[in-house]
Parts: structure tokens; C-alpha cells; sequence
């Protein structure tokens, strides 16, 4: 635990004191439109799929979810907001929410559009198949 603590307090730091999660709030609220009601939704649906996610701060304001390894990142568009699962390629995707990044060897992402439905079942069936995926190695 000592080193998962260690770690985050070094990012809180890095992050000029706010946390990781403070920081996804902040821009949940900085968006104040359809893309930051779109993030806090499908945020809550990760969180409620795997209560032990991790939530992170990367490559200069990209929200991150992981738990053993990245399971996927929450971007922000004009157009879009893009949960881009890190190894979605090797993710079933039964509902068939993957729909770009469809080229790839290893990433898979799902674009949501103002006004999109999202299938909450099937969006934490695929948050939970990556956190079975980064435990299984």
C-alpha cells in the first residue's frame, strides 16, 4: 500500500495539490455542456462497474481509469467525448460499442455524440472484461 500511496501523492504534486480525482471533477465542471454531463455519466458507470478503479491524471488532462493496468481513458472533443479502452482489441464487444479506433492491434474506442444513448450494461460488461483482462496476467 505504501507504494500506491506514495505514488499518488507524488501525482498530486505533480498536479499542483489537486488529486487525480479533483481534477476529473474540475473538468467535468470546467465543460459545462453535453461532453461534461456525457464524462460525469460514463465516469459513474465506471466507478459503479469496478469499485476498486483507480482514477488518474495523464498526459496533460486526460482522465484516466485503471486497475492493474490502464482499462480506459475519458478524452474530451468538441464533437465527442472518447472512452478509448487501452487493450480493447482484445475485448469482446458483444453489444458492438467499439466504434473507432476499430484499426488497431490493441485499442478500441467508443465516440459518444451529444444526444447518444449509452447501454449501460453492456459499457460495464466491457469495463469489467478489461480489469479480468489486466488481472489475468
Amino acid at each position: 500500500m505504501a507504494g500506491k500511496a506514495s505514488g499518488q501523492s507524488a501525482q498530486v504534486v505533480e498536479n499542483g495539490g489537486s488529486s487525480p480525482s479533483q481534477l476529473i471533477d474540475n473538468r467535468i465542471d470546467e465543460l459545462d455542456d453535453w461532453r461534461g454531463e456525457t464524462l460525469a455519466r460514463v465516469r459513474a458507470m465506471v466507478k459503479e462497474a469496478d469499485p476498486d478503479v483507480v482514477e488518474e491524471w495523464k498526459w496533460r488532462g486526460v482522465p484516466v481509469w485503471s486497475h492493474a493496468g490502464i482499462i480506459c481513458t475519458g478524452e474530451t472533443y468538441k464533437s465527442v467525448v472518447k472512452m478509448t479502452f487501452a487493450k480493447g482489441a482484445s475485448l469482446d464487444d458483444p453489444a458492438g460499442l467499439f466504434n473507432s479506433s476499430l484499426e488497431g492491434n490493441t485499442r478500441r474506442a467508443i465516440d459518444l455524440r451529444e444526444g447518444d444513448a449509452i447501454d449501460e450494461d453492456a459499457l460495464k460488461a466491457l469495463v469489467r472484461a478489461a480489469v479480468a483482462l489486466n488481472t489475468s496476467r
